[in-house]
């Protein structure tokens, strides 16, 4: 294997699709992947900010199809995949139906699970897919009980996939955000505060410092690049040390 230069870090000429692109984290790994060198197919149901830009709700298989053949007619090939789009919603358990726990599932995990179907067979040696998921796949999280569960699904898919894929070359990796404010998620997190809870949510990263998506978008840029290229199955935290210092918690002063 040739020696790291400087530019390995360059996603120069390669086609990435990111979903959820429009907003938030989706859109900061979209723009840093363009001004590595990609070409970044971007979809959400919002208009995404991409070089080719497509409106759909990643639960519509028929739609990802579409979009999935965009890509292959305009570049033939997918370099990376970025499964980034995903919703939740603050509800106890108890008062989370059957039709919001399966909207929960489809938002989170079989969404992924049908995009990395659509764009496998155009994954050549080397490409990397990268999965979000969040804290919440390592951690309790009341209120959250399904999404969570589906985030550690998606953790669990996310090392599976490593090794059935490491002998066609493509690594699996996921990145798990926490304590970086999307505009997406305002309003649950404004929700979440309103109601009383058995422990203060209240709290900033180890760093001391709230972090924004762009600190997601770097190491979505790593793992994409081939400065990561012997990195598969593992999980970048980026949440300024909240994973590391598991309950303890540093209080907003």
């Amino acid at each position: 294997m040739a020696a790291l230069t400087p530019d390995a870090i360059l996603l120069t000429g390669r086609v990435a699709v990111v979903t959820g692109a429009a907003r938030g984290i989706g859109l900061a790994i979209a723009e840093a992947f363009a001004a590595f060198g990609a070409h970044v197919a971007g979809c959400d149901r919002d208009k995404p900010h991409a070089e080719l830009a497509m409106t759909l709700d990643v639960r519509d298989q028929a739609a990802v199809e579409v979009f999935a053949q965009a890509v292959r007619e305009r570049w033939g090939r997918v370099d990376v995949l970025v499964n980034n789009a995903g919703g939740t919603f603050h509800a106890a358990f108890s008062d989370t139906s059957p039709r919001g726990e399966q909207t929960l599932i489809e938002e989170n995990f079989t969404q992924v699970t049908g995009m990395i179907r659509h764009v496998l067979p155009m994954m050549p040696a080397g490409s990397s897919i990268i999965n979000v998921t969040s804290s919440e796949a390592h951690q309790a999280a009341p209120g959250f009980a399904v999404y969570a569960a589906m985030k550690a699904a998606l953790e669990s898919l996310t090392k599976s996939l490593a090794l059935e894929l490491a002998p066609r070359g493509i690594r699996v990796n996921a990145i798990a955000p926490d304590a970086l404010p999307t505009e997406g998620e305002a309003g649950v997190r404004e929700r979440m505060l309103a109601r009383p809870l058995p422990f203060d949510p209240v709290r900033i990263p180890p760093l001391g410092h709230l972090g924004d998506p762009s600190e997601a978008a770097g190491a979505a840029v790593f793992l994409a690049s081939d400065l990561a290229r012997f990195v598969t199955g593992t999980t970048v935290h980026v949440d300024g040390g909240i994973n590391a210092a598991g309950g303890w918690r540093r209080t907003v002063p």
